[in-house]
């Protein structure tokens, strides 16, 4: 992120954690929670890695290395997709924007490094794929809420009621050229921009004087929690596959061999998916990794948990038999209600 971005930001009431590159809070978090449910929010998420994928064998290579089709994505488009080991087991779930001579992935944070080792392990001598790390020279801006659009639209950029989740283009903004992208990140409207580093500040300015309240990670992770969005380190782990992740949204069952097919098309004509991810309210806070028991038994153990002014949420794992929705646990000796959460798709286990 560049310095003047932080600059303003800071000026702007940012409350900084030592261990996090962006603002955990604007001292505002009541407006913010209120602009991302019906107005609109601005979050930087330029923590989260930026990868692009180069070369003629680009869409190949990801097309055997992730779950989802990426071969017969036209550029302008893109879709989520999930790194997983040859076990079936997740390493991260990444949004894919195809380019015309490029693969632009967004990944969660921390994880560039670790997900551009991982996929520089498959390149071979004859594959014309190359990888470069862009964190640090661009920026990740997401608006949040029901009225992104109107703010998009206000500021000159059409069209945007018929766009896919996950399309994107060029746009100018304030006399920024920036990536627009459709989707939050989250299982709510908005939209993410990606720009270089140097023109942060006045992008981010531009959204401002639009209309959008600032919203810092603490907020954030609130809201990724009650909707569901799993994360590397908490819910993606290599003690869960996508299935168990509830990532539907992100698998090819129809596409070729992939790193983990075979596990995961296993899982889902057997239908042997033996976990799946609920959301949680609790009664008190547990730390993750505390199990969830059913009758004294334990069915799960939490994997996340937060607690927000009017409850405490968490995400955690449940034996499909156990149940789902609607089941009362304990947690560290207290009740805890398994809810549904938004950001969750289950394939056969909706029907």
């Amino acid at each position: 992120m560049g310095n003047s971005l932080k600059t303003m930001q800071t000026a702007e009431g940012a409350v900084w954690a030592t261990d996090l590159a962006v603002p955990t809070s604007f001292d505002n978090d009541v407006a913010a929670r209120t602009a991302a449910a019906s107005g609109v929010a601005l979050c930087d998420r330029s923590h989260w890695g930026r990868l692009r994928v180069n070369g003629d064998d680009r869409l190949r290579f990801l097309h055997n290395q992730t779950t989802n089709q990426l071969q017969s994505i036209a550029p302008g488009q893109g879709c989520d997709t999930v790194f997983v080991n040859s076990t079936g087991r997740t390493l991260d779930l990444v949004t894919a924007y195809i380019e015309d001579d490029s693969v632009l992935l967004l990944v969660s944070p921390g994880q560039a490094p670790v997900l551009s080792a991982w996929m520089d392990r498959y390149i071979f001598f004859a594959d014309k794929v190359t990888l470069a790390d862009e964190t640090d020279t661009t920026v990740a801006l997401t608006l949040l809420g029901p009225e992104s659009l109107p703010l998009l639209t206000g500021l000159g950029i059409t069209d945007l009621e018929q766009a896919l989740p996950a399309s994107h283009w060029p746009v100018t903004l304030g006399g920024v050229r920036a990536h627009l992208a459709v989707g939050s990140g989250l299982a709510q409207p908005g939209f993410t921009l990606m720009a270089e580093a140097a023109a942060g500040a006045d992008l981010w300015q531009a959204l401002l004087t639009a209309g959008a309240t600032p919203l810092g990670e603490q907020v954030w992770q609130e809201l990724r929690v009650r909707q569901g969005r799993p994360l590397p380190g908490a819910e993606l782990t290599e003690d869960y596959n996508p299935l168990e992740a509830a990532l539907w949204q992100a698998i090819s069952f129809e596409k070729g061999c992939y790193i983990g097919q075979e596990t995961i098309a296993r899982l889902q004509t057997y239908q042997g998916v033996k976990q799946q991810l609920w959301g949680l309210r609790l009664t008190a806070l547990a730390a993750p990794g505390t199990p969830i028991l059913l009758d004294e038994q334990k069915v799960g153990i939490l994997t996340s948990c937060i607690e927000t002014p009017a409850e405490i949420l968490g995400l955690g794992y449940i034996r499909t038999k156990a149940g789902g929705e609607g089941l009362t646990v304990a947690i560290a000796e207290h009740p805890a209600a398994v809810v549904a959460i938004a950001f969750a798709t289950r394939g056969y286990l909706e029907a």
